[in-house]
């Protein structure tokens, strides 16, 4: 067994890497840039290496620079993690002629798994079901379209060496084709260094589904059972579950069958991942293989209970599999959310800056219910536009299915940010969600269910019922504070009558309560909300919880029901997040509630002659001209950021007045690019 190895990556993958080779006695080497000086990878590793400024194509992407870290530390293995190295074929064929074991598959399965192209023909000739398209390198966006035309809309245009979304675009027309082409083509060279790209059907009501194989030298192969995958944004995957609510026995053997003949065929051993296009009957489409550690290989190692990272190692030592596929049994359901800094009430646009408040659940086992979280971050660590937004991979277990989604629901809201935007309200959202949890899904559900992006959860009577219990508990907690300060009582809280007769605003909608003079300091808080609800009715909450101000979560019960409610203080009340809702709630004495119903609301200035920047990010190209008529939906600028282009359309006619940046240029949120006449 090595007793050093290096991680060629960073982040939460790094992290990972390292607790299992904690556990197995293994010293780890971390490398890492300028922007990842203080990363949580750098400070858990046993020793790290700078390599170099924060582009990753002039730090983790060097071979050259991980080699001389390698020779530096006296490192006997690497393991890539996944992105960045993992799937290079150059890289294990550097470290093979340097005598350094690479923990992954060999160098020829890399090569021919690693090109999307060259795998597709392996896996025909292996039987494994294909999915139509042309398999070809195409050389511009003119034979793009034309190859297109021949397989029928829509299509899929997709980097032969990419992953994790990059360089991939769906295109349902041929204007679509030709941007999409050159877009994928550009996200590939960025990402991979390689911009080859191919076109296959796409298919409707697709699922994406996948099967986690784990193959040794020795000629052993099994699978560990399919995650299901579908619940993607702009094909990237956001929520992953195993196993697959729509998978059943049969179809799962005969893809686990499949995925390790393939594996078989070209050689293959360590860790890795096959995935398929599953359609609504059932039909499965070999899709790509993944010649590394996925993402979302937690899920599989909940349910299995096999730690995947500690068997990629031991294969790697040469060590045979102490697995059967007998022995694989699948237990119990867990899901993944991923949680990604971007803002998803700006269409998902991502945010970067400094974590001043991280605060996750505790990771806990109690009661056959299991919380993890993997992470690469730290309160304090800033997120950088240079790389992948994941902030975390948060993960539960659970008895089944429905338990694991409640259990979720409510990780996600114990899960405390702030500094940056972060998705966590869209995705306790999705779990809320009628059509999530029937387990009735696409990969097309977050563009069918949010086609005009997320504005926050729909607040049903139960969330409501939450939020004014909740407003209510914080603002006695406030109210008895200010009366036991000098000069407190009449600023603000009112006479002690007032003290517990108030009015709670949420969406505009009045809500008043009165509270029991002998209750207003009680840990159980009875609350009578008067004198109607939605449907005429009155309302007794019991809300058993206690709060302190400063104090970011409160958690407790409302009507016995267990809650975890995020409280940020506000002038007039509270801004509250629950199960993906994040409303401001008003609390105020009656008089005050009636004046703030008089005041008039604040109008949004225009716009509409800018194009303003959405994201912070580095400018790409800018398309136009100063002078030049454009049309509604005509590309005016291009920005990248976090190794995603994204296309800044015009949102009407008008003519080009001013042009404010140019290619190279680093922008914050709402800069503006250019002015309309």
């Amino acid at each position: 067994m090595f007793s050093k190895i290096l991680i060629a990556n960073r982040g939460e993958i790094a992290c990972r890497v390292i607790k299992t080779a904690r556990k197995m006695g293994i010293k780890t080497v971390a490398v890492y840039s300028e922007a990842d000086a203080d990363a949580l990878h750098v400070e858990m590793a046993d020793e790290a290496v700078f390599i170099g400024p924060p582009p990753a194509s002039e730090s983790y992407l060097v071979i050259d620079k991980i080699i001389d870290a390698i020779k530096q530390t006296g490192a006997e293995a690497v393991h890539p993690g996944y992105g960045f190295l993992s799937e290079n074929a150059d890289f294990a064929k550097a470290l093979h002629n340097a005598g350094i074991a690479f923990i992954g598959p060999n160098i020829d399965a890399i090569s021919a798994m690693g090109d999307k192209i060259e795998s597709k023909k392996i896996a025909q000739n292996a039987g494994v079901n294909t999915i139509p398209g042309f398999l070809g390198a195409i050389p511009d966006a003119d034979e793009a379209v034309k190859i297109a035309k021949e397989i029928g809309f829509p299509v899929m245009i997709k980097a032969s060496a990419g992953g994790g979304g990059k360089g991939l675009r769906v295109a349902y027309n041929e204007d679509e084709v030709a941007q999409g082409f050159q877009s994928a083509m550009n996200e590939a060279r960025s990402s991979f260094g390689d911009d080859r790209t191919f076109i296959e059907k796409f298919a409707s009501e697709p699922r994406h589904i996948e099967i986690q194989v784990l193959a040794d030298k020795h000629g052993n192969a099994i699978y560990l059972g399919e995650r299901e995958c579908s619940i993607q944004r702009r094909h990237q995957k956001v929520i992953e579950e195993a196993p697959s609510p729509f998978i059943d026995a049969a179809t799962r053997a005969e893809m686990g069958e499949q995925a390790v003949a393939l594996a078989k065929a070209v050689g293959y051993e360590s860790a890795g991942t096959v995935e398929f296009i599953v359609d609504k009957d059932r039909n499965f489409y070999f899709l790509e293989m993944n010649t590394r550690l996925q993402v979302e290989h937690p899920v599989t190692e909940l349910i299995t209970g096999y730690d995947l990272v500690e068997q990629m190692i031991r294969v790697a030592a040469g060590e045979k599999l102490t697995i059967s596929q007998g022995d694989v049994e699948l237990k119990g359901w867990a899901i993944e959310s991923r949680i990604y800094a971007e803002d998803p009430f700006r269409n998902f646009l991502p945010s970067i800056g400094r974590l001043v408040r991280y605060s996750p659940p505790p990771e806990s086992e109690e009661d056959g219910r299991r919380v993890r979280n993997d992470t690469g971050v730290q309160e304090g660590g800033e997120i950088s536009l240079y790389y992948d937004p994941m902030i975390a991979k948060l993960c539960v277990h659970a008895e089944d299915r429905a338990a694991a989604i409640e259990h979720m629901s409510q990780a996600l809201d114990e899960f405390y940010i702030d500094g940056i935007q972060h998705n966590i309200p869209f995705l306790n959202a999705v779990m809320s969600h009628p059509r999530f949890r029937s387990g009735d899904f696409t990969t097309g559900f977050i563009a069918e269910e949010f086609p005009d992006g997320f504005e926050g959860a729909e607040l049903g009577e139960t969330t409501r019922e939450v939020l004014v219990g909740v407003a209510a508990r914080a603002h006695a907690t406030m109210a008895t504070r200010a009366a036991q300060i000098s000069g407190q009582l009449h600023d603000g809280y009112g006479a002690d009558e007032e003290r517990q007769n108030w009015v709670v605003t949420i969406d505009g909608k009045n809500y008043e309560i009165n509270i029991g003079e002998d209750d207003i300091a009680d840990e159980d808080l009875e609350v009578d909300v008067l004198p109607r609800w939605e449907a005429d009715r009155a309302r007794h909450l019991v809300v058993n919880g206690e709060w302190t101000p400063g104090q970011p979560l409160f958690q407790g019960q409302v009507n016995e029901k267990d809650v975890a409610v995020q409280v940020k203080p506000l002038d007039d009340g509270f801004m509250l997040s629950y199960r993906g809702a994040t409303v401001k709630a008003a609390v105020r004495s009656p008089r005050a509630a009636e004046l703030a119903a008089l005041m008039p609301e604040k109008v949004a200035p225009d716009t509409s002659k800018f194009l303003l920047c959405p994201m912070p990010g580095l400018v790409v190209s800018i398309d136009v001209e100063v002078g030049q008529e454009v049309k509604a939906g005509e590309t005016l600028a291009v920005v990248e950021a976090m190794k995603m282009e994204n296309v800044l359309p015009a949102e009407r006619d008008g003519v080009v007045a001013k042009i404010n940046a140019g290619p190279g240029d680093s922008l914050a949120v709402d800069e503006v690019i250019l002015e309309f006449e």
